[in-house]
């Protein structure tokens, strides 16, 4: 197994509160006139995140959205599936969240649920975590023959900085809510977490669903970063039309 997470730099970092802000401006604004194009020409858009517990997700989700039309996109948290949803096949749930065309569809954990929590918990048997490598790989190529724009984006922090955030989170009365028994519970099995990351940067990186992997450890750096990705992916796809 070749140590992709091992190999990231993550103490990259933006220096200055100004100099973030400067940047985060401009990204945004950048975003804003290219969402118009993409509505304009009618491009359905699949931005998926995923990443350890307290990573950022919701942070550079947030810096995103905050500045485009509201119109135009759809936030979707996804949670542990319901007792109806457990009786359809895992990906069911994902279709009525597609994004229609022209519009922008940002998930805050996906389908890559089947490949991680429910391999590492034991929620799928070996053989079902297997096949959904190659069910993942087809459903994802079926959109982008749609027309959809799909990139994934991975946030990646280290151990030591996750216990930082959980900490910060508990003596927070604003954030406490965010963390649970179950957020310390999954540290203890971080090295099962990391093997199942790593089968699944390396199974499910595609030409036409890649996955970026975005370091964490400084939060400015990961929401540019973050912005960054997305403005390349709608303004690579636009440069094809």
């Amino acid at each position: 197994m070749s140590n992709l997470l091992k190999a990231i730099d993550l103490t990259k970092r933006i220096e200055s509160k100004k100099e973030y802000k400067k940047q985060l401006k401009k990204a945004q604004n950048e975003l804003l006139h290219l969402q118009q194009n993409i509505f304009e020409k009618n491009i359905p858009c699949l931005f998926v995140f995923e990443g350890w517990d307290a990573a950022g997700k919701g942070g550079a989700i947030k810096r995103i959205t905050q500045k485009i039309d509201p119109r135009g996109f759809q936030v979707h948290p996804i949670s542990a599936p319901t007792p109806t949803e457990l009786h359809y096949h895992y990906l069911h749930r994902f279709w009525s969240r597609l994004p229609a065309h022209g519009q922008i569809a940002l998930f805050d954990r996906s389908w890559y649920g089947r490949v991680l929590v429910e391999r590492v918990e034991g929620f799928a048997s070996k053989e079902e975590c297997l096949r959904a490598y190659d069910e993942i790989n087809r459903f994802e190529q079926m959109l982008h023959d749609d027309g959809h724009i799909i990139y994934k984006l991975w946030f990646h922090i280290s151990k030591e900085e996750q216990y930082k955030r959980f900490t910060e989170r508990q003596k927070h009365y604003l954030k406490r809510w965010k963390l649970t028994e179950e957020d310390w519970r999954n540290r203890d099995k971080w090295d099962e977490y990391e093997m199942a990351v790593e089968d699944m940067l390396q199974k499910t990186t595609t030409p036409y669903a890649p996955w970026t992997i975005i370091e964490g450890n400084d939060k400015w750096h990961a929401r540019i970063k973050t912005l960054h990705v997305v403005i390349d992916a709608m303004k690579s796809h636009l440069q094809k039309e």
